[in-house]
């Protein structure tokens, strides 16, 4: 179904226009520096998927092409930045050290070792990461891989491994995997964030990252940090071989040095910074960027550290502040110069320990998180840099995020502490006061560029009645208004979906964090978790299965039982087990996530059952399914 968003509003025209006196826009430097070095653009400006699809299509960004002022619909500051990011293609970054960026939602790295390529993050996909060493290979060198790096446990840097490497060659040794934590650790973050919570976090994340929407002035220009493309890529994932567990530990591959600075309980729970020295080149991951990160994600992840992040930083610019040369990231461009780079740290550093230290400060004197957050402004020094905006985290939810970590999730108010549900709360408000006078009192505010007002008095009435197509339109304009203020890219996207779901209604999913692959690798106690979340926690109070799982390539036994309204599993087969359960692991997490197919697995001799399969029927009868597209704009 076509979408036209509707026009800016007088109201929001002037916003925006008032919104250029608080930016830097005689600062040109990143235009240049963000085209340095390139080598070669993507060809055709396409990465085709195998459904003849494409995943990328650099002609869809081309309303970002020139030095056109920012359009009504476009907070300026993100409308610059989005042009600086947009450009598609190979950049070499310094002698032997190259980037891909600008064709997917993270960059993939190469550094050219003597004998060999070490790949720093992979991309989202494997098509991303397939054209990226393609593009490489045509154009510098055509090496094999000799070691593949995770910075840290976030899809859009391992998802491309498979496009990267031959999981054959990292089974055999051939070519390790280094990563931060233990492997156990690594695997629990990066597969636990994007399949037990996986099906809410896609959700959210198709609002965040505007993957409803297409690109185009009225809604996508960017996701801030890249240009993410939304189709339906291939993700996939293998374990880490190789784990970095302390600050000061090095690997020689394909003769250059790679030292570690370990950093966890920052961007990510498991993350850590890169320092080469023969090429004065360093990556402190996503802990700095030519953005503000966030504290708390939007599309929902464990909250962070922002005084880790400080930390960190500071202890990087200690042990190699003297001597680099170049800081290259997982997104965005490099930063070249060595005081420009420690410049540019010093600043990210201060830049989150301000945001962490005055939260505190105003918690402490009795600030609730929104309050804090709605008088917390960085000082100009820090403000006034392009790389301490809001295109990825914004201030104002990281203040909140700071409250989280530290102070959980009560703000401190008691009316917040019980409040009545959502449907509830708004059917008494229009009881109380009328349908027809909060409409009319939404329409004024409105009219009058009180948007935040609006949507808040109109959201009352769709929850009450979510028929009301008056109520639904009026907010869908206040919503859309939003969304071209802010300059925060993932704000924008949000109240954008929000104003097209209530339009429209829900468009279906386009991508899902919990892909195949994913799932497959998971580890056992994970594979269990996950299942265990989809339990109906009403019908397994009244049931009692057990039964026992053999994975024969792990050998290795868990036994699983659900009672009480709770699935448990542990290592070890059970001799109270009703049923056991026998196969590979690629079998048995069919017959676990999705036990009603169990039956045919076993017809067609993949797994074996032995015992009572009415186990496997009662445990069935349990399990939920999820909705990848339920509401979130209306009840």
């Amino acid at each position: 179904m076509s979408y036209t968003p509707k026009a800016a509003s007088a109201a929001t025209a002037a916003v925006n226009r008032a919104a250029v006196a608080l930016y830097d826009f005689a600062d040109r430097e990143d235009f240049e520096t963000s085209r340095r070095g390139l080598v070669a653009p993507i060809p055709d400006g396409k990465i085709p998927l195998a459904d003849g699809s494409l995943l990328f299509d650099a002609s869809s960004t081309a309303f970002l092409n020139g030095d056109a002022e920012a359009p009504d619909t476009v907070n300026p500051s993100l409308w610059r930045q989005s042009q600086i990011i947009h450009e598609p293609g190979l950049y070499k970054v310094v002698d032997r050290l190259y980037q891909v960026r600008n064709t997917d939602t993270g960059n993939l790295t190469i550094v050219e070792g003597d004998d060999g390529l070490i790949v720093i993050d992979c991309a989202t996909s494997v098509e991303a990461a397939s054209a990226a060493m393609a593009l490489f290979r045509e154009h510098v060198a055509d090496k094999p891989v000799a070691a593949v790096i995770y910075t840290h446990t976030h899809i859009d840097h391992y998802g491309g491994v498979k496009g990267v490497v031959d999981e054959a060659d990292v089974a055999s040794g051939k070519v390790p995997i280094i990563a931060p934590g233990t492997i156990a650790s690594f695997d629990k973050y990066a597969i636990g964030e994007n399949v037990v919570a996986g099906n809410a976090m896609s959700r959210r994340g198709s609002y965040a990252f505007g993957v409803l929407l297409d690109f185009d002035p009225h809604q996508v220009c960017s996701c801030g940090i890249a240009i993410a493309n939304p189709g339906k890529k291939t993700i996939t994932y293998i374990s880490p071989t190789d784990p970095i567990t302390e600050t000061g530990q090095r690997r020689t591959i394909a003769g250059l040095t790679f030292e570690f600075l370990y950093a966890p309980d920052t961007e990510a729970p498991e993350e850590m910074h890169i320092w080469i020295p023969e090429l004065k080149a360093l990556t402190c991951a996503e802990n700095a960027n030519h953005s503000l990160h966030n504290i708390q994600t939007l599309r929902g992840a464990r909250t962070r550290d922002a005084r880790n992040f400080a930390r960190y930083l500071d202890e990087t610019i200690e042990r190699w502040g003297a001597d680099v040369e170049v800081h290259y990231g997982p997104h965005t461009w490099p930063v070249w110069g060595n005081s420009k780079v420690v410049a540019f740290l010093e600043s990210q550093r201060d830049t989150y320990k301000y945001i962490h230290d005055q939260a505190l400060r105003l918690a402490n004197q009795g600030y609730t998180p929104l309050e804090a957050a709605e008088v917390i402004r960085l000082p100009e020094v820090l403000g006034r840099k392009w790389f301490n905006r809001d295109y990825h985290g914004t201030l104002h939810h990281d203040v909140r995020a700071v409250f989280t970590k530290e102070l959980g999730m009560w703000d401190g108010d008691p009316v917040s502490l019980h409040p009545l549900p959502p449907v509830e709360s708004a059917t008494k408000w229009v009881q109380l006061v009328g349908a027809d006078a909060l409409i009319a009192e939404g329409r004024r505010a409105v009219e009058a560029g009180e948007y935040r007002w609006a949507v808040e008095v109109l959201h009352t009435v769709v929850f009450a009645d979510p028929e009301n197509q008056d109520a639904k339109e009026l907010q869908a304009d206040a919503y859309e208004q939003m969304g071209y203020q802010v300059e925060g890219p993932q704000w924008r996207h949000i109240f954008l979906t929000a104003a097209k779901e209530l339009r429209q209604g829900v468009t279906p999913a386009r991508f899902a964090s919990a892909s195949p692959d994913t799932v497959l690798a998971m580890p056992l106690d994970i594979l269990f978790d996950y299942a265990a979340i989809h339990v109906i926690g009403e019908k397994a109070a009244e049931v009692d299965v057990r039964i026992n799982y053999a994975f024969t390539d792990l050998d290795e036994t868990w036994n699983m039982w659900v009672t009480n309204g709770v699935l448990n599993a542990r290592r070890g087969a059970s001799p109270d087990a009703q049923l056991t359960v026998t196969g590979p692991k690629r079998a048995l997490v069919g017959a676990v996530l999705q036990p009603s197919t169990a039956a045919k697995l076993a017809e067609a001799g993949q797994i074996k059952l032995e015992g009572e399969a009415a186990a496997l029927d009662a445990y069935a009868g349990v399990l939920d399914v999820f909705d990848t597209d339920f509401a979130i704009v209306t009840p």
